[in-house]
């Protein structure tokens, strides 16, 4: 029988097993999403448009991607599930036609300090199994070259049982690895300025620690004082040389105290286990001063700051070692392993090469493999994802990937687009949220949501193709091939800010002149320098305030009101007009409802099931006590002004018995930043990437300074949306204050006053100021890869 029909002589194309092409969504209703019903087409690109907070990302991630996922974790026994994260059902009617789905997004990668770009992907275990095979000398298996693996050896008795008896045999063991012993694997160690430590004037007792969470009234004083190792009334200056060591380096040691047991340990053992250990963005902001004050990170003098041990360093192939390598920059580095002809190592090699081909491709050459996983951008982080994915074999799945363009130079943009596109052509369903017009260019369907952001939105505006987009007059579709004009009029500079021989990272001895008191723009490919040079040169001088790309953490509890500082003189103003205490009204605090503590919901924990969330019932999920909400501000009470928007507060807080000045002026920055749309309460976790940036962004623009330096604020912005940006950032400029942008959307070149473009291209091809100017002078001369695409963009 022919293979084109079915038993029945039914034509194979009306198979049933051939009409799955969709993956239908109907009834989507996670976080502000409306009722939303849509067919995907499966196979194809299909790229999700809309303003931030629109809907995208619940629709995408919170509704397709995470029942995939919960789905695939199903498949497991219960025994693997108790080790995996539990996910709940998306709160969906039907969903139906998915595949397995990959997801890609900007979560920085693990900022484990001992991870690097070559441990995050394939390429660091490729080349030490290298290594172990070509290196000369010999000096053991591929962990001998791992900075993650250090050496041990030991020997000792043993007990086993042996033909019925018990016998004890002498036993000896080795383990070669390649950590460095004195920087453990790090590349740096950490000096301590005592005199931020502690206070040699005063005794223990008296409260000389300085370090944040010592304080004499609790158990450390009760633990310092029952050791007996120093007497806490001495001045600490007036220590002996053994007191003050078993002060700050005395290793574990079992005491008693008031009858418990308790271990003593010296400080700053201590504090490198509880402070050190852990990532600094991912510290509290006054641990993280204390760190900055009293701890000194150095380059390691053993491995000078390449974390391997020194036999790992003696072996060498070509007259280099696996330091050196991980060194250089991956395009150099794909030519030096294409370089090596051993045929015993030929298909390794080969998958070697390849890996690091895919970090050219899509636009990471510039990079090294020894760079820390913590230090690349958003951008960057989801490239090297990327990277992963682009040699796999599997077919019909389906990506999912957030801004995928982000960090990306106008030029590198047409490849990423290339990359996404051979994903599709590999037969996989491609899903991109995304803002940039070129983007959304190459887009096989489109699904536009809107009309606005948060409740006024989660909608389905528009479904089809580009050009339908283009004619279908949504917000999307109008802006879509707006183009801003180059600034006729640049404002004149008021002095200048001098960067003088900067070398940080791929720099050349770069020296320029930033203008003060205008909008100046630093420009130029992903990897050409302009992060190296303000952040290394600019950032951190007096006056001058950073707002970069890093996440701002947040729990459940945390929201809008209660990062940007809001709530506190709310809740002055609720204690004032009532009479009571201020922490009647966190939920945090006293005014918590004692039966969900103030978290609005009751979590129901079901040993390997999913953890089961219901509105608490005492409270209706308003998360305060009853009592709490008979106290009215303005005729509202405070589960009542959290509902509000952003907008609502501020008229609210503006006028009458519910005026607060400092809350209104906070509420206008929010209003500035274009969140006006957000709900003071709204949980900090369910925001997007670019409305966690522009909250960070409103809490810095009331503090006094003269230069505000900006990474990519256009991060997550529609394109209406870049329209109030540009706004913005005049309004900075006509208040007094100099702004420096490092961006790469050409909207904001063009309204620039000034620009400094960086490059020519990307790690050692960069590094260089290529141009100083206007942006009509920089279309003018078409000099530069960013002057030919602005003056393509502007239509020049």
């Amino acid at each position: 029988m022919s293979t084109d029909t079915t038993t029945g002589g039914q034509p194979a194309a009306l198979r049933i097993a051939d009409s799955h092409e969709t993956i239908r969504v109907q009834g989507a209703r996670v976080n502000n999403l409306k009722d939303v019903s849509v067919e995907i087409p499966k196979r194809r690109l299909t790229v999700f448009t809309g303003v931030s907070g629109s809907g995208k990302s619940s629709l995408v991630f919170g509704t397709i991607a995470a029942e995939s996922q919960r789905m695939i974790n199903e498949t497991y026994s219960t025994f693997v599930q108790g080790f995996m994260p539990t996910l709940a059902r998306p709160d969906v009617d039907v969903l139906e036609g998915l595949t397995t789905a990959i997801l890609v997004d900007q979560e920085r990668m693990g900022a484990n300090s001992r991870s690097t770009v070559g441990t995050a992907t394939d390429a660091n275990a490729m080349l030490r199994i290298v290594f172990s095979r070509l290196g000369q000398p010999h000096i053991g298996s591929p962990q001998a070259y791992s900075f993650n693996v250090p050496s041990v050896s030991g020997a000792g008795a043993v007990t086993l049982e042996k033909g019925g008896q018990t016998v004890k045999e002498r036993r000896t063991f080795s383990i070669t690895g390649g950590m460095c012993p004195r920087c453990e694997g790090r590349g740096a160690v950490s000096d301590f300025d005592l005199t931020a430590l502690f206070d040699a004037g005063k005794s223990l007792s008296e409260g000389a620690l300085t370090i944040p969470g010592y304080s004499m009234d609790g158990w450390y004083g009760r633990i310092f004082a029952g050791s007996g190792f120093f007497d806490m009334d001495k001045k600490l200056g007036k220590f002996t040389k053994k007191e003050l060591n078993d002060l700050l380096h005395k290793e574990p040691t079992k005491i008693k105290v008031e009858g418990i047991n308790l271990t003593y340990e010296g400080l700053i053992p201590k504090i490198q286990k509880s402070m050190l250990s852990k990532d600094r963005d991912a510290m509290q902001p006054h641990i993280r001063a204390f760190v900055d004050r009293a701890v000194v990170f150095q380059t390691c003098p053993e491995c000078d700051g390449t974390r391997l041990a020194a036999p790992a360093r003696s072996s060498k192939i070509n007259g280099k070692n696996i330091a050196d390598v991980c060194a250089m920059q991956i395009s150099d580095l794909a030519a030096w392993v294409r370089g090596l002809d051993e045929p015993s190592v030929a298909p390794l090699l080969g998958s070697l090469a390849d890996t690091l081909d895919s970090f050219v491709d899509i636009g990471l050459g510039y990079l090294s493999l020894d760079r820390p996983a913590g230090t690349l951008s958003g951008g960057e982080a989801q490239r090297t994802k990327m990277i992963r994915h682009l040699g796999s074999s599997l077919t019909d799945i389906t990506y999912v990937f957030d801004e995928p363009t982000i960090g990306l130079h106008p030029h590198d943009i047409a490849r990423m687009n290339k990359l996404l596109l051979q994903l599709r052509d590999k037969g996989n369903t491609v899903l991109v949220v995304e803002h940039k017009p070129e983007a959304i260019a190459v887009a096989d369907h489109v699904i536009d949501l809107g009309p606005l952001a948060g409740t006024r939105g989660g909608e389905v505006m528009f479904e089809g193709t580009v050009e339908g987009l283009r004619a279908s007059g949504t917000l999307t579709g109008r802006h879509l091939d707006d183009r801003a004009s180059l600034k006729k009029a640049p404002r004149k500079s008021t002095g200048a800010l001098e960067v003088r021989g900067a070398t940080a990272n791929n720099l050349r001895d770069v020296s320029v002149d930033i203008p003060l008191g205008v909008l100046t723009v630093v420009t130029g490919v992903a990897g050409s320098g302009k992060s190296s040079l303000i952040h290394g040169s600019v950032s951190g001088r007096e006056g001058v305030i950073t707002i970069d790309q890093a996440g701002i953490k947040g729990s459940r509890r945390s929201n809008p009101a209660t990062y940007t500082g809001l709530l506190e003189p709310i809740r002055k103003a609720f204690a004032k007009a009532n009479g009571v205490k201020p922490a009647l009204f966190s939920a945090n605090s006293e005014g918590a409802c004692p039966v969900c503590n103030g978290a609005g919901v009751i979590y129901t924990e079901l040993g390997f099931m999913d953890t089961v969330s219901t509105p608490c019932e005492e409270c209706g999920g308003k998360r305060f006590q009853a009592a709490v909400l008979d106290y009215k501000l303005g005729g509202r009470d405070i589960s009542e002004v959290l509902a509000m928007s952003v907008a609502e507060a501020e008229e609210f807080f503006s006028t009458g018995e519910s005026r607060i000045p400092a809350a209104h002026k906070i509420l206008g920055h929010l209003s500035d930043v274009g969140l006006g749309y957000l709900s003071l309460g709204q949980p900090l976790t369910t925001l997007s990437g670019g409305e966690r940036q522009r909250i960070k962004l409103a809490t810095h623009l009331g503090e006094k300074g003269g230069v505000y330096i900006l990474d990519e604020p256009t991060t997550g912005l529609h394109l209406a949306d870049v329209e109030n940006l540009l706004g913005l950032l005049d309004r900075l400029v006509e208040s007094g204050k100099s702004v420096i942008v490092i961006e790469h959307h050409q909207a904001v070149m063009a309204h620039a006053d000034w620009i400094i473009d960086l490059g020519p291209g990307a790690g050692h091809d960069g590094g260089r100021i290529v141009f100083e100017g206007t942006p009509a002078q920089l279309v003018a001369g078409r000099e530069t890869l960013t002057g030919e695409h602005l003056a393509a963009y502007v239509g020049a």
